[in-house]
């Protein structure tokens, strides 16, 4: 019998993640006024669908069977889908279109382990790929919503809030290192003006 595939655990995590939120989609799609954003949100949903099956065959394929994993959050995301909020509130309410991190890309590590067979790195390849663009898809619709909206949410508020703090900690920062300049000068001026009286 050959080795259990180490990337198994892997493919079985995307599967069940895809699988879940292909339902949460599916329940904003069908619950939103906007033609626009049901668009979106039924073509990354589509892809999330796809993925979960996918990944579901391969491990079949790889001679094993998908193992189900209980998401303690799945039923709060299938509830704010289906609800009357706005597609913003939902967009902030489940983490999507947010700004790209600084941090390192998540997908990066996935080709780690150089075990993995050529089918199974071309299907987490399209995957990835599909991925990147579904999230390039969602954070432009959110900033869209957002300009719509006057950027008036509470998260927007926040973000202006921190980056307030930032420019007033610079001025502060740029004030007291004028201030030591300033202080600076006016001893080496007070001590020249001495030592020409002496």
């Amino acid at each position: 019998m050959p080795d259990k595939p180490s990337y198994l655990g892997l493919l079985n995590a995307i599967s069940v993640a895809e699988s879940e939120a292909h339902c949460y989609l599916n329940a904003w799609a069908d619950t939103t006024p906007s033609p626009e954003v049901r668009s979106v949100i039924l073509t990354v949903a589509h892809r999330e669908g796809e993925h979960g099956l996918s990944f579901a065959k391969r491990i079949n394929e790889l001679g094993y069977e998908l193992i189900p994993r209980d998401n303690p959050k799945f039923a709060e995301q299938m509830a704010i889908s289906g609800s009357d909020r706005t597609d913003l509130e939902k967009f902030d309410a489940l983490g999507l279109g947010r700004a790209e991190s600084d941090g390192p890309d998540i997908f990066a590590g996935m080709f780690n382990d150089t075990t993995i067979d050529i089918t199974t790195g071309q299907l987490l390849g399209r995957y990835i790929a599909e991925e990147r663009d579904s999230g390039r898809l969602l954070r432009h619709c959110h900033s869209l919503l957002k300009e719509a909206a006057g950027g008036d949410t509470p998260a927007a508020r926040s973000e202006q809030l921190a980056a307030i703090d930032t420019k007033v900690d610079g001025l502060c920062r740029a004030v007291e290192e004028l201030r030591q300049i300033v202080c600076a000068q006016t001893m080496e001026t007070a001590g020249a003006g001495n030592s020409k009286r002496k």
